[in-house]
């Protein structure tokens, strides 16, 4: 696990904020690698390590070894939660991850919060419901300050000024009403464009003991090409459940339908 780096001088941090891999190692280790060119060392993880791809220990693997902190998403919770899947592409998934893998998995907070530049910043996976509560994105004033309530979910953290969640599999930014939220996309299973998206944000990060009053927070959109096909090779390879619903994902970003979860 990387370390909560705190600058004493005060100069701007940059935190890469990443989603729903979905058991894809090739488009998680892209963008682990261009975080890494770019110099960035901590990286907050939404959730939805696993499922959906081929290879979710080796995910874990890395999620464990690169992310700051990692929220729990509707996949890790219920691979994790039932012993018995209801559709033959969970159990496989399921049944090729240790019983440490569902322990941490299982064991993953609600919410991740931050401070950047003296605004609270909230991290969940889908919701402040829970991490199954799917939410696109916000059409009118309740809709959009709903991302920012103090739940039984959420506990009683500071009221965020930002939000960054997953789960729909589409990047987006809305900011209204005093409060940015942002999707972070999926990097395991875009359905809104090509290549694997992650955010960035920029911002200074408070001494410890101090707060400061609110300033700028930078949001990037990135989004890295990964090889597809080898990706959809090894699932494949690996005898997958479903691998001809998860390579047109890949291919064409369309939604295989109602017949799994869309994250």
């Amino acid at each position: 696990m990387q370390p909560d780096p705190r600058d004493p001088d005060g100069a701007l941090h940059r935190v890469a904020v990443v989603s729903d891999v979905h058991g894809n190692v090739t488009g998680y280790e892209a963008v682990l690698a261009d975080i890494a060119r770019r110099g960035i060392e901590h990286v907050v993880n939404l959730g939805d390590v696993i499922g959906k791809g081929p290879r979710g220990s080796e995910c874990i693997r890395l999620t464990r070894e690169r992310c700051a902190a990692t929220v729990r998403g509707n996949w890790d919770a219920f691979i994790a939660r039932d012993d018995v899947q209801p559709w033959e592409h969970a159990q496989w998934v399921r049944d090729g991850l240790s019983p440490s893998e569902l322990t941490w998995l299982a064991q993953l907070p609600n919410v991740h919060e931050l401070v950047l530049s003296g605004q609270p910043i909230r991290f969940f996976h889908a919701s402040p419901v829970d991490e199954f509560t799917r939410v696109f994105a916000p059409t009118n004033e309740a809709e959009h300050r709903a991302f920012a309530a103090q739940t039984e979910f959420t506990g009683d953290g500071p009221v965020p000024t930002i939000v960054g969640y997953g789960d729909i599999h589409g990047a987006y930014l809305s900011v209204d009403y005093g409060i940015t939220v942002f999707n972070a996309g999926s990097i395991g299973n875009a359905l809104d464009a090509p290549d694997a998206p992650y955010v960035v944000l920029e911002g200074i990060l408070p001494r410890p003991g101090e707060t400061a009053p609110p300033g700028q927070v930078g949001i990037t959109f990135v989004r890295v090409p990964y090889d597809v096909e080898a990706e959809i090779a090894v699932a494949e390879e690996l005898g997958m459940p479903g691998v001809e619903a998860y390579a047109l994902e890949l291919r064409e970003q369309r939604y295989r339908g109602s017949a799994l979860p869309a994250s």
